[in-house]
């Protein structure tokens, strides 16, 4: 028989947060990839306990073990985590979030914060609202406590909705762009030579790299690029590569054909 899950010792952090009666419970309606990123973020930051975090992944058993491994709470049902939420993220496919928000009408209220993170949902869709675009019944508190739970896990931004196509495009399916120019970088490496180990942990460092001197120097990607490109170098040698292969204008039009694609499923 499989050892229980051991439930993790609260932060200092969340510990001040139920003190302080800043402490809420944090419902998941879909257990995926995405929703296990955020609830081990809130988690490992102490913006709450993982004891306050539930989920009911009821036709996917691995997911449930993934929340379960951190030490959220499991529950039978999307209705049963609505009713022991204060706030619910539907984390669920785009294409059927209407029809589980229909399921969970009758169990929403004023007194739910209800936040999308699906491509493609719009506020009409979601009646109640936050996802870091203010609906009408979002009030400054529950603005508050969204951003709270998101910087947990990375940088926060308050957009108008009619961006939201262009954000998902570009931030949304972004990472698997970059995902792809690792692994192409990593298989370079290995036609150069390297290690496929070896090759793979320089791609991923180099691009964490350059994305943290471009988020903390301020400076354009372009001036970065220069500064680190030699007349005649080996690095414009690659450059002209990537420029005969129009490397920057794909990813224009795969940020496109992605905010596009979005806009389809709303």
């Amino acid at each position: 028989m499989a050892a229980p899950p051991v439930q993790p010792v609260p932060t200092a952090a969340a510990a001040a947060a139920a003190v302080n009666g800043d402490a809420f419970r944090l419902g998941f309606v879909g257990a995926g990839n995405l929703a296990e990123s955020i609830a081990r973020g809130v988690a490992a930051s102490g913006v709450l306990p993982a004891s306050a975090i539930r989920t009911a992944p009821h036709r996917r058993p691995e997911r449930g073990e993934a929340f379960a491994s951190f030490g959220a709470c499991l529950l039978q049902t999307n209705a049963h985590v609505v009713d022991d939420s204060d706030v619910i993220v539907i984390s669920v496919k785009p294409q059927i979030v209407k029809q589980v928000l229909l399921q969970l009408r009758p169990r929403l209220s004023e007194k739910k914060l209800l936040v999308s993170i699906a491509a493609g949902i719009k506020m009409q869709d979601l009646q109640v609202s936050a996802l870091m675009c203010l609906g009408e019944m979002a009030t400054q508190d529950d603005e508050n406590r969204v951003r709270k739970l998101f910087s947990a896990i990375g940088k926060v931004w308050t957009a108008e909705e009619k961006y939201f196509d262009a954000v998902t495009g570009l931030s949304g399916s972004g990472p698997a762009y970059i995902f792809l120019a690792i692994e192409a970088m990593a298989d370079g490496g290995v036609a150069a030579g390297l290690p496929r180990d070896l090759a793979l942990g320089l791609a991923s460092q180099t691009v964490l790299g350059a994305a943290t001197m471009v988020s903390q120097t301020g400076k354009h990607p372009g001036q970065l690029k220069d500064q680190v490109t030699s007349p005649a170098g080996t690095t414009i040698a690659g450059i002209q590569e990537l420029e005969k292969g129009a490397f920057r204008g794909t990813l224009i039009s795969a940020v496109v054909a992605a905010a596009k694609r979005c806009r389809e499923l709303s």
